[in-house]
């Protein structure tokens, strides 16, 4: 997994690439959420558009990043979940845990 940093204003993307798998990607996910609070980088966005899959594992680890955020006084949204992600995030409820956007730029502007 490879996770490519970039901001729109005050707003911190990480694109995710690849799955999110029990010992892989799991660290990467967990060392990009941290540094992005030790930055006081608290608006996050998590750019699903080219992760194909996650297991139980990497849902868990997407779960610990909105709550440490959140206990943080910041916010995670998610964006461009494909069809098997958002399959997993419906079948687990967390799909009502989360503010998910279709397209990034809808995802930047709900921080406004």
């Amino acid at each position: 997994m490879k996770i490519e940093k970039r901001k729109s204003g005050n707003v911190t993307i990480l694109d995710l690439k690849g799955k999110i798998l029990f010992g892989d990607g799991i660290e990467e996910l967990r060392q990009s959420i941290n540094q992005a609070i030790k930055a006081s980088e608290k608006q996050l966005v998590l750019n699903f558009a080219e992760v194909p899959y996650l297991d139980s594992t990497g849902l868990g680890e997407v779960v610990r990043s909105y709550t440490t955020l959140k206990k943080e006084g910041g916010a995670v949204k998610i964006a461009n979940l494909t069809n098997k992600v958002k399959d997993l995030m419906m079948v687990t409820k967390l799909i009502t845990v989360f503010e998910t956007f279709e397209n990034e730029n809808d995802a930047v502007k709900s921080f406004k």
